[in-house]
């Protein structure tokens, strides 16, 4: 899952992109409000990290115009302690949360998945797909009884094709999703990594679930 976090305090925006990464997260940061406003427009994320005081255009006037376009994405606000004024009408501009600095970081990392789970509807964190199962709560995948052992970045590439079973997502969208927006269409990485998912999830099964749509690229799902 693809996590923005636009902070211009670099000691936060750090110590919050790392802790999110080590969940699983894919996580942009920005650090400019004008900048921010942009990237969010133009990418698709699960949830928002948004701080209101920024350089630039400030995190209540990023929230206002993003509800004004129809953009419903989950964001919670940051605010300064005791700021009551900022909570009340950053919640009134439609975020879906806030926290007040300074904070703990397991309940900002706990705060964005249930900002998640909300907005997808889902009541649990697991995907399944036949017999093959993802639980993102516990980062354990299974095929029937059998244990499979994934790295950060094949959890997340399994992640995102099992989001959309039977949907073929192509090179460039696995990559926007689980390398973030810095990456080099070129690359063969993504192809590297779907042989990765293939020995591991696939050999030894009866049904494969990994298919290769030729000159588009990947999708998950019993082959028809």
């Amino acid at each position: 899952m693809r996590i923005m976090v636009v902070e211009d305090e670099k000691k936060i925006a750090t110590f919050v992109q790392r802790a999110l990464k080590e969940c699983g997260f894919v996580v942009d940061v920005v650090c400019h409000g004008d900048e921010a406003l942009e990237v969010i427009l133009d990418h698709n994320f699960d949830a928002v990290v948004l701080d209101i005081m920024l350089p630039g255009r400030d995190g209540l006037s990023i929230l206002r115009h993003l509800r004004e376009q129809g953009n419903s994405v989950p964001v919670l606000i940051l605010t300064a302690r005791g700021h009551v004024a900022e909570k009340v009408e950053g919640l009134n501009l439609g975020a879906d949360d806030y926290l007040a600095k300074p904070f703990s970081i397991d309940e900002l990392v706990a705060r964005v998945r249930a900002l998640i789970r909300r907005n997808s509807g889902e009541g649990l964190l697991r995907y399944r797909v036949h017999d093959l199962v993802l639980d993102l709560a516990t980062r354990v995948a299974r095929r029937g009884s059998r244990r499979i052992d994934l790295t950060t970045r094949e959890f997340s590439v399994l992640e995102c094709l099992m989001r959309a079973p039977g949907r073929v997502l192509t090179r460039t969208q696995l990559c926007q999703h689980v390398w973030e927006y810095h990456f080099d269409p070129e690359s063969n990485l993504v192809d590297v990594y779907i042989q990765r998912l293939r020995r591991k999830v696939d050999d030894g099964e009866q049904v494969k679930l990994i298919q290769t749509i030729r000159g588009t690229g990947y999708r998950i799902g019993e082959a028809k």
